[in-house]
């Protein structure tokens, strides 16, 4: 079956790390499995620990990732993000300041009249939209 899994590459060069996004995503998400994690070796052509490709499940999202040893002229966009229903007000807050820290927040959590919600860039340039999930 054909199945559609968000790619996010990171840059290393531009001091982005696949290995260090996956911890933390797998840390702050409690059903958060590692479904492949396939590192270089010493033999390259990447840095040696680096991701040639990491597959990751959160919140109900597979999720791949890469670290590219080459340097490109893009980045991550934050014109992409994911979305994530929270399941409670608490969940809510946990993960927007978590994802927040040491990132940007596009907006912060308030209500815009759909309901609680936080839009935030996290410290690897990846964006997530929180809102509360819909009863």
């Amino acid at each position: 079956m054909n199945q559609a899994v968000p790619f996010i590459t990171f840059q290393p060069s531009r001091g982005q790390s696949a290995a260090e996004a996956l911890e933390t995503y797998l840390e702050l998400f409690a059903d958060g499995r590692v479904i492949l994690d396939n590192r270089y070796g010493s033999d390259g052509p990447g840095a040696e620990g680096t991701v040639i490709m990491s597959e990751i499940e959160i919140a109900g999202q597979r999720l791949r990732f890469s670290d590219s040893f080459v340097a490109h002229e893009w980045d991550i966009t934050p014109g992409v993000s994911l979305m994530v229903d929270c399941d409670s007000a608490e969940e809510l807050e946990r993960l927007f300041t978590a994802l927040s820290a040491e990132g940007t927040v596009f907006m912060p959590l308030d209500d815009y009249g759909f309901g609680p919600f936080g839009w935030v860039g996290d410290r690897f340039g990846l964006t997530w939209q929180l809102g509360l999930a819909q009863a």
